[in-house]
């Protein structure tokens, strides 16, 4: 969830917001062949929301697919995470295929991928089969999403792209909020008896009506030669997807395994991947050829701060959003739909703040990320100690969660819109993918090391040992928040 900026700028933010900006030239009006551009803006708006939707649903369907499951807490974590690792790793390679192969086409490959997967998660009858298909539906928002913005930006100009772009900006900023709700909704009204599979069924008829609509009424585009010589980078994606895949895994498994040898081998060998991925991604740019992330992009100005600060902000939001959407529902015995009603102050701030932020004095903008972990860092010690005596906390509980998510929106739309104002415009596309992925890859992280410190403190899953590791939990995110503000403050010039 983020805010877009005016459509001379590229911004990339949350699930939805990706880096197709590569040939969003100003100058350039894109393809404007047949077919009816208010039918393609539906389309593609559509595919998004439920692309984004589908990336928070899961939350409130936790509980209920521990029980039928029964789903281990390193299982469930994997149903979770299982997305956003595939769509973190494989973003940008998403956006690349696009420019090569044309957006209308990568689209609506996406959408059918996804769709399918959806399917299978739905029918899946164990927590493996499930893991495995959230991947591939990740996959499939990989390589669906990234074409959005592009295709957005190549059928519109003037005010009709900017009322297209402040649509698309309200797609993000809604998505997490509906999701939570649409989630509990489903869950509760436990349809034909099938309890949480609705909330991967319900994409099915939705992929198909919008693929039938696609293929008849959004226009045919044509790659642009230049964009199609960019090579795929097909080593460097290799080498990342194994580097986050080790970390990920030993860190969801780990605890509950009790830190066994092959957890540290395997954090080990994170550490030789990523170097691996970074001594290649520097050679690969020296040769002239097309790195995943370009190390030119890493050195600009600002970017580095803005990678950690970026990715510790929504290590956050994971963070709370699962240990919350866990202890609320075995601790507290909120049903699904209360649960993610809960989470609406939270969801609402955050995309407030993103659209909004850029109306306070300029002045000002600078500040607003130490001002928003600051604040979230109270919310989350608050949260902690409204909950802490294993009561539902009242009206205090969203009291927190409002300034929760107002925090995170402070700390994360600010910096993301300022940092990429501030990269020369050759490098803006890679500047974005970079930013997106990092985003992705602390949502994945927030999961796994604030779900692991949860599972590792709730015990025995009564309202009061669960109530404990929410206790703990906040604690570590309110530290993590004031850490954070470390990103933010200047650097002593020499």
């Amino acid at each position: 969830m983020s805010t877009i900026p005016s459509p001379r700028t590229t911004s990339a933010a949350g699930p939805g917001e990706v880096p197709g900006s590569s040939e969003a030239d100003p100058t350039d009006n894109g393809a404007r062949g047949p077919g009816r551009p208010g039918w393609l803006l539906l389309i593609v708006l559509l595919g998004q929301f439920m692309a984004i939707l589908d990336s928070f649903v899961v939350n409130v369907a936790t509980a209920t697919i521990r029980t039928e499951l029964r789903a281990s807490g390193s299982g469930l974590q994997l149903v979770v995470a299982g997305y956003t690792i595939s769509y973190a790793v494989l973003l940008i390679t998403g956006a690349r295929l696009g420019a090569r192969h044309g957006h209308r086409r990568v689209f609506l490959a996406g959408l059918a991928l996804f769709t399918l997967a959806s399917l299978l998660c739905g029918l899946a009858d164990g927590t493996g089969v499930l893991i495995a298909f959230r991947f591939v539906q990740g996959a499939g928002a990989a390589v669906m999403l990234p074409q959005v913005l592009s295709l957005i930006q190549r059928t519109y100009d003037g005010p009709a792209r900017a009322r297209a772009l402040g649509l698309f900006s309200a797609v993000i900023a809604s998505g997490a909020a509906i999701g939570m709700i649409v989630g509990g909704l489903l869950v509760d009204a436990d349809l034909f008896g099938w309890s949480w599979r609705p909330v991967f069924l319900v994409n099915v008829p939705i992929g198909l009506l919008l693929l039938l609509l696609g293929v008849r009424l959004m226009p045919r585009d044509e790659p642009r030669a230049g964009e199609r010589a960019r090579g795929l980078d097909l080593p460097g994606l290799v080498l990342l997807a194994a580097a986050v895949m080790c970390f990920t895994v030993s860190m969801v498994l780990g605890e509950e395994q009790g830190w066994p040898l092959w957890t540290w081998l395997s954090f080990a060998l994170c550490a030789v991947l990523a170097a691996a991925f970074a001594g290649y991604e520097a050679r690969l740019a020296r040769r002239g050829g097309a790195p995943l992330i370009a190390p030119v992009v890493l050195r600009a100005p600002g970017v580095p701060r803005a990678v950690a600060r970026l990715g510790l902000t929504m290590a956050m939001n994971a963070g709370v959003l699962l240990s919350l959407s866990l202890h609320l529902q075995s601790g507290l015995g909120f049903g699904p739909l209360r649960t993610g009603l809960t989470f609406l102050p939270t969801a609402v701030a955050f995309g407030a703040v993103g659209l909004n932020w850029r109306r306070l004095p300029e002045r000002w903008h600078a500040a607003l990320p130490t001002a928003g972990l600051l604040l979230a860092a109270v919310s989350f010690a608050g949260t902690g100690l409204v909950l802490r005596g294993g009561g539902d906390g009242g009206l205090w509980l969203y009291a927190v969660l409002l300034g929760g998510g107002g925090g995170l929106g402070l700390a994360f739309s600010p910096t993301l819109g300022r940092t990429l104002a501030g990269v020369r415009p050759e490098h803006a596309a890679d500047a974005s993918g970079l930013l997106t992925t990092t985003s992705q890859l602390g949502l994945l992280t927030g999961v796994a090391v604030y779900g692991a410190g949860y599972l590792a403190e709730a015990g025995g899953g009564t309202a009061v040992s669960s109530a404990h590791g929410v206790w703990v939990t906040s604690l570590a995110l309110a530290g993590t928040a004031v850490a954070a503000v470390g990103t933010v403050l200047p650097r002593r010039r020499r």
